[in-house]
């Protein structure tokens, strides 16, 4: 596939990294202004480094976007031109519409949203997808690539911002619950190295326990638990402190927030 990543940004190499890592690509063009700050891909077989959109888009077949909110309908207007219909616009921009795509650049392009998170980078993100109408005609290439690297679902664009705050908040949610893991294993009497081995690979485990069985997390939950046991009893002081219940409420402030800001993109 020929694909160029318009603004490689943190998100923009986390996705270049996963695509090249999983050999995803005959040509990748990554496009940034300041060039330094992407030296790492350089040397890469097909890999190009550009401050020239342009040239990007001419040379590739898949475009993802991945610049600032502030800075995509410039980008577009500058492009409008150059797009045929062998282009496959992807957009990567939080809160930025369909609709609002389609204003800048016309209806009769293939345009799909994406909303990945950074585990794109080791090929475990979990992204969800969205398209105008004539964008479902190709739907199954963005499924394709992101395939590739991780997992992704086809949901109604009414959901993107919700799917926001669950997929790509939900990686500092669920640092932020490995990190606390490790300190208590600290506290615990295990070194720092430890503790977080520990914490990453039991996360892991849970995870694919659920992936690979498909149950629910309370069936899993009811076979470590044990009457009167020292799981079960871990598991209620949590819920007395309002583990489950801050979590949520974390999610919906989130929400709530993404929301607010999606307004002037609309």
């Amino acid at each position: 596939m020929k694909i160029a990543i318009i603004g490689t940004g943190n998100l923009g190499c986390s996705i270049a990294i996963g695509l090249i890592s999983e050999d995803a690509i005959t040509s990748l063009y990554l496009t940034k202004r300041n060039l330094e700050n992407i030296q790492e891909f350089k040397g890469y077989s097909n890999v190009f480094l550009t401050t020239d959109n342009k040239e990007a888009i001419e040379k590739s077949d898949i475009l993802i976007f991945a610049v600032q909110p502030a800075h995509l309908e410039k980008v577009l207007l500058e492009i409008k031109g150059l797009l045929t219909e062998k282009h496959v616009i992807i957009s990567t921009i939080t809160g930025y519409s369909v609709a609002k795509i389609e204003s800048v650049i016309g209806l009769d392009n293939f345009i799909i949203r994406a909303m990945p998170n950074t585990a794109i980078a080791v090929g475990k993100s979990m992204t969800c997808l969205c398209s105008n109408q004539k964008g479902m005609e190709r739907i199954k290439i963005a499924e394709a690539i992101f395939n590739r690297l991780g997992n992704s679902i086809v949901i109604p664009e009414d959901q993107m911002q919700a799917a926001t705050v669950v997929c790509a908040s939900g990686i500092a949610f669920w640092m932020r619950l490995i990190r606390a893991t490790t300190q208590a294993a600290i506290q615990l009497g295990f070194d720092a190295q430890e503790a977080q081995k520990l914490a990453m690979y039991t996360c892991e485990g849970a995870s694919n326990l659920l992936i690979t069985k498909g149950s629910h997390p309370e069936q899993e939950i009811d076979r470590v638990t044990t009457p009167k046991g020292c799981t079960i009893e871990g598991l209620n002081e949590m819920e007395h402190k309002g583990l489950s219940s801050s979590l949520i409420q974390g999610m919906v402030a989130s929400f709530n927030k993404i929301n607010s800001i999606k307004t002037d993109l609309l």
